[in-house]
């Protein structure tokens, strides 16, 4: 797993957040009484189950380090716990397992997603997103690709981590519903205006290019690094009238009932 800088992923925090709340906002549950965020990062999707429901006893599960001192700082009375969530499993079933933008970090998802279901209390729920891959119009992760595949890069890095243990829809649905009395499942297409280019250099910093930037010091390397992703960028964002750019982003969302 990469190294996480909390501070870096909070840049984007209200466009990050917009899949969290509508995520938890359609989860059927009245009254959990146990929740268990996995991939709690710095607490903002903990913020978000706390204020739906308030006397629940809550669980935050993250293997970053700097990400739960972040988050103990803001929600010390969490219970927060540094495990690994391809090993994790509680010794109690959760009412909600609930997992935000965490998944896609993963692998062997058929595998994954049952057991992770199977953490679910009888009339509980298992809901989770993960940034849904193999849009058309998933700009940055082909400029991204580009680079890479240059001289300069190819031979510097490996296969990096990412999202490609995204599963279809279908495939969720196949997973789930054997244990689940009703599966949710939708996709939807956030269109998030920011200031340039520059700025999904910097959106991407937080999440999919830790594992690269982990690999390079800051210097004249890192920072040529960074320069050729912006340059690839820029032409498949062009700026509106106003000097802004459009960044689509598609997320994947499911919700299982047990």
């Amino acid at each position: 797993m990469p190294a996480w800088d909390a501070q870096q992923y909070l840049r984007f925090e209200r466009e990050r957040g917009l899949a969290c709340r509508d995520l938890v906002r359609r989860i059927e549950l009245d009254a959990p009484a146990r929740l268990v965020d996995l991939g709690c990062g710095p607490g903002t999707s903990a913020a978000v189950l706390r204020a739906r429901w308030p006397g629940a006893s809550l669980t935050g599960v993250d293997s970053s380090p700097e990400m739960l001192r972040a988050a103990r700082a803001k929600a010390p009375d969490v219970r927060w716990l540094e495990a690994d969530l391809g090993s994790w499993s509680p010794e109690v079933p959760y009412d909600l397992v609930f997992s935000n933008a965490a998944l896609q970090w993963l692998p062997d998802h058929p595998r994954l997603v049952p057991r992770l279901a199977s953490c679910v209390a009888p009339g509980g729920a298992f809901a989770f997103q993960v940034p849904a891959t193999g849009s058309a119009r998933e700009r940055w992760s082909d400029a991204l690709a580009e680079v890479l595949e240059r001289p300069a890069w190819r031979d510097r890095f490996g296969r990096s981590e990412g999202t490609d243990g995204v599963l279809s829809a279908e495939a969720y649905y196949d997973l789930l519903a054997p244990g689940a009395r009703r599966v949710d499942l939708w996709d939807t297409e956030y269109v998030h205006v920011l200031e340039g280019p520059s700025a999904v250099v910097e959106w991407t910093k937080g999440t999919a290019l830790r594992p690269l930037l982990d690999r390079l010091p800051v210097g004249p390397d890192r920072d040529a690094f960074l320069d050729a992703y912006a340059r690839a960028l820029a032409p498949r964002y062009p700026r509106r009238a106003d000097g802004k750019i459009l960044f689509p982003f598609l997320r994947r969302f499911a919700v299982a009932y047990r």
